[in-house]
């Protein structure tokens, strides 16, 4: 992973963690456990960086959703 997909994580669990009043290493276990981390963030990093960023939490907390992480 290079720096920028890199920052962009962090970006993103600390962005999920405010929205959703969990902590950072919540939000990573459950990104992580999911298969949401390095099997749609991470591979997706060239599309998904240039959404803005109320779209980028409802597209990840959606599917975090569907993958059964969220209620």
């Amino acid at each position: 992973m290079d720096r920028k997909t890199l920052d962009f994580v962090t970006y993103c669990i600390s962005k999920l963690a405010r929205q959703l009043k969990l902590s950072q290493r919540e939000v990573y276990s459950r990104l992580l456990d999911s298969g949401i981390l390095y099997g749609y963030i991470v591979p997706s990093y060239d599309v998904l960086h240039t959404f803005s960023s109320r779209y980028l939490m409802e597209d990840l907390t959606d599917y975090m959703r569907q993958k059964g992480v969220l209620p």
